[in-house]
Parts: structure tokens; sequence; C-alpha cells
């Protein structure tokens, strides 16, 4: 009876949805036993009726359906020279379109958020991106960049803000994605048993849900400290904990065989900043020795490459020799090709340092920036093995300094919002989860050094994702009772 009575509370609940399911399959079964299959895209009128009618009346719903198939997603050329990953991106063009039209018709969103230091220099980043568009060698090319980068940030940022008022809903988005992220792992999984002496092969077994091991690893890396605070949550009871502590071993034996050093870096540097957090490091002293760093090696850069060119570990498929590859600058491909990239990556932006060659141009362009001196065995003048890779070094070329600048402040805002949060946040648990979001979203800041996935659907939804937790915890759950030094004084005089 009881599981009756909420099956007929969820269809009353959902009954737009549920007559809208029902008269599509309908009139799917009619039309498969009446048209022949050369036009069967007719059949496609009524399933988008029906993202139509789901994505107007149950956004939070449809934003979670996004999630879910975004690992599943892979690309199509459905015009020629223009491919989208299908069928998240037609998903999220038009959930931004009705996002927009219910924003501007019902004017019900929350001004507080465009107020928030992290949508500002989101704002800002999106802002730069216009001007150089118009200012672009290519402009046709970075128009269409910067639509992407919009309806990617829509339905993941600026919509999840609002939707993530509720922690259930944050818990609900995480679990979509991470649901089919290891769906994926467990598929290439077998594959890599299968092949386990191949490493070329072991760099291909995620395709095609996956383009290349790299963005495979830095998705996997991204989920880890969440479901590792799921896995440990006191609040959890003993069937989600387990289910948690499962996905995080799968989650785990996929991000070591995703053969991701940069993966593998960025895990670890989460973990070490997870220390620094708890033993009560200040932001600013965790900015000044990342400054540090930065600085020591461009002061010694000199020695720091002499010394890595003396290294010839090339990638393997030894978890071991892997490791050591890391530092091979001399004789691994991947690795020359990197500093290939970066290189011609500065030198298109010494050409033009403020407003850059324009919005996913770079792979166009860069081949004539490239020097024969620092070809790698897999180098290539068409741009067709990615762009520069590194969040950092790419916007140069293509925005100019500002580009660099606004996806720094972006962020450096959301990582110093996320410590804040667990720092002040009366709830524990919402505390637990601010960090546990900021150290997966660390995990991306540090692989953004060696790679760029901002562009692509498959990173850009949990890395925006994530990024709208972190506002939506700071902006909707109450903070701990602050006391200021005067009021301490005047209850120490009053006791007195």
């Amino acid at each position: 009876m009881g599981n009756g009575g909420g099956i007929k509370k969820w269809i009353t609940e959902n009954k737009t949805a549920v007559v809208a399911t029902a008269i599509t399959l309908a009139f799917c079964v009619v039309n498969s036993m009446m048209i022949s299959k050369d036009i069967f895209l007719l059949m496609a009128i009524p399933l988008v009726g029906l993202l139509v009618v789901l994505f107007t009346f149950k956004i939070e719903t449809a934003m979670l359906i996004t999630a879910f198939f975004t690992p599943f997603a892979i690309d199509m050329a459905l015009v020629p020279k223009m491919e989208l990953s299908m069928p998240v991106e037609p998903m999220m063009i038009l959930f931004s379109g009705i996002f927009i039209f219910r924003v501007l018709i019902a004017k019900s969103y929350d001004t507080a958020i465009l107020k928030h230091p992290v949508v500002i220099s989101a704002m800002a980043m999106l802002g730069w991106m216009l001007i150089t568009s118009i200012t672009s060698e290519m402009p046709m090319v970075s128009f269409k960049y910067l639509a992407a980068r919009i309806w990617f940030m829509i339905p993941f940022f600026f919509a999840a803000t609002q939707i993530f008022r509720s922690t259930k809903r944050i818990r609900q988005f995480f679990w979509c994605y991470a649901f089919s992220l290891i769906v994926v792992i467990l598929i290439s999984s077998i594959k890599t048993v299968s092949n386990f002496s191949d490493l070329q092969t072991l760099h291909r077994v995620m395709k095609p849900f996956y383009n290349d091991h790299t963005a495979y690893g830095v998705a996997i890396a991204l989920f880890v400290p969440v479901a590792f605070y799921f896995a440990i949550e006191k609040r959890s009871n003993l069937l989600i904990k387990t289910l948690s502590i499962v996905a995080l071993g799968i989650l785990l034996m996929g991000l070591i065989f995703s053969y991701s050093r940069a993966a593998w870096i960025s895990v670890v540097g989460a973990i070490g900043v997870y220390y620094a957090i708890k033993f009560g490091m200040k932001i600013k002293w965790m900015l000044v020795i990342a400054g540090m760093g930065v600085a020591l090696f461009f002061t010694y850069q000199a020695d720091v490459l002499y010394k890595l060119g003396k290294n010839n570990q090339d990638s393997s498929y030894n978890l071991a020799d892997q490791v050591r590859s890391i530092s091979n600058i001399s004789t691994d491909a991947s690795n020359v090709e990197r500093l290939n990239r970066w290189a011609s990556a500065l030198r298109m932006f010494e050409e033009r340092p403020f407003v850059g060659w324009g919005p996913g141009t770079y792979q166009f362009i860069y081949g004539k920036y490239q020097r024969s001196y620092q070809l790698s065995t897999i180098s290539t003048n068409s741009g067709n093995l990615g762009n520069a890779h590194s969040e950092y070094i790419g916007p140069l070329a293509d925005e100019g300094i500002p580009g660099t600048i606004f996806i720094v402040l972006v962020f450096g805002f959301t990582f110093a919002t996320g410590i804040k949060v667990y720092r002040t946040t009366k709830d524990k648990n919402v505390a637990n989860m601010a960090l546990a979001f900021t150290l997966g979203l660390f995990t991306y800041y540090v692989h953004g050094i060696f790679n760029n996935f901002l562009d692509t659907d498959k990173l850009s939804v949990p890395f925006w994702g994530f990024t709208a937790a972190i506002v939506a915890l700071d902006l909707y759950f109450p903070k701990k009772e602050k006391q200021t030094a005067d009021n301490a004084k005047q209850l120490e005089q009053k006791n007195g």
C-alpha cells in the first residue's frame, strides 16, 4: 500500500511530464509500425515536444537528466563543419533558451547571485570573450566558441545556483553524472583488462564517450574527493554509505587505469591542500606558496629544464614507469608536444598581448608559430590533437592577458569561497560538502596547468556544477554566529 501511494503521489506531482511521455511513446509506437525507416526522423518531433514540456515545467529535472546523459554523449556532425555532443548540447541550448525566457518574463532570478565575486568574475570572463570575438582573427570561430561556453554555463552555473538552494539537489546532480561516469569506467576497465600490454590501446579504451585518457582522467579526479566525502558522511544510512564506498572504489580504479599523469598529480595536490586547510593555513599563505613556486621555477628554469631533460623514461603501462615519465621532457612525446604547444601559444601572445587572436582560434593558427627544434613525433599543423594544453596559457593566445586574469579570478574566488564556507557555515555537513567540492575543483585547477577542457561538455558540466554548488552553499546556508572583538570586550567588562 505504501509503495502504491508513493507512486500515485509522484504521478500526481508530475502529471504534465507523465502525460507528455505517454503521448510521445504512443506516437513513436504508431510510427514504428506505419512509417518506413527512411523517414524515422519524423519520430523526433514528439521527443522534441516532450523535452520542451519537461524543460519548461520541470527545469530542475531537466538539468539532472542532462547531467546524467553527459558522460554517454557522443560528438556528431549534424551539419557540415559543425559537431555537437549528442544528445546533451541540443538539450543545453533548449535549456538556455527557456531559462532566459523564464527569467525575462517571470523576473524571478535572485539578483544577490549577480553580486557574488565568483559570478562577477565569470560574467567578466564572458564579457571579455565577447569583446575578443569581435576583434578576432576568425570571428565565426570565436562566436561559435563563445556560444558554446554560454550554453554550458547557463544550465550548470547561472541556473544551478538557484536550483542548488537545497543540498538534496546538489547530491542529485553529483550522482546523476557520477553514476553514468561509473558505467563508462566499468566499460573502459573491461577493455583495459583485455589490452593491458598495449599502452596506445589503453589510452583509447574510454572512446567514444571521452575523446582521450586525459579528459577521462580529469573527470574522474574531479569526482574522487566528493565521493570520498559521501563515503564517510555520518548522516548517511548503511545502504547509502555502502554504495558510496563502492562508487569511490570504482572511481579510484578508473583513475589508476586512466594512465593520466596530470590527473594523478591533481589528486595528490588536493590531498596536500586538504591537510593545509585542516591545519588552519590561511588562504593568503597558500597563494604565497603557490606564487613562490612559480617564481622559483622561472628563476631557475634553465637548471630545472636541464635536469628534466636527462630523464628518458617514456610513458608506460607499468605504473611506476608512468610516474617516472612525468618529468621526461626529452623523449616522451606527450610532454614534448605539450611544451611545443605552450611555446607556440606564448609566441602568439607576444604578437597580440591584449586582445589575443580570438576565442577558439589557437588550433587554427598556432602551426606557423611552431619551431622545428621543438616539434615532437606527434606534432601537427592542423590542431587535430587538441588546443594549447593549458587553462592558463591558452587564454593568453586567444584572449590576451585579461583572458587569463579572468579565468584565474574565477578559480581563485571559487577556491576562497569554498574554504570560507567550510570555516564559517553553521551546519557541519554543509561545511564538509563545501570542502569536498572545493577539493574536487582544485584537482581541475592543477590539471589546468597541463590541459584545458572547459570547451567540452564532458568537463564543463561538472566544473560549472561544482562551482555553482559552492556559490549556493555560500549564499543560502546559515553561517556561524560571529562575535566581534568589541562585543567580546563589552561582555568581559559587563562580567568583570
